[in-house]
């Protein structure tokens, strides 16, 4: 049982790949998930910043008496 999964492991991508190279595709995956998040950044910390002014202002109204 070992031996096969020893031979199967070998013939995979990660095994024929030499250890710590960066290829062209890992690279495109990369750029692939990153674009997203680059895009919707500005507007999540948007978002988050008037909640915190909201909250500190209702906070605010709250505490007067």
């Amino acid at each position: 049982m070992f031996e096969r999964w020893k031979r199967k492991k070998e013939r995979t991508r990660k095994a024929r790949k030499p250890e710590g190279s960066y290829t062209w595709w890992d690279g495109f995956w990369d750029v692939l998930f990153w674009v997203p998040e680059l895009l919707i950044l500005p507007f999540r910390l948007v978002f988050f910043v008037v909640r915190v002014i909201g909250r500190v202002f209702r906070d605010v109204f709250d505490f007067t008496p």
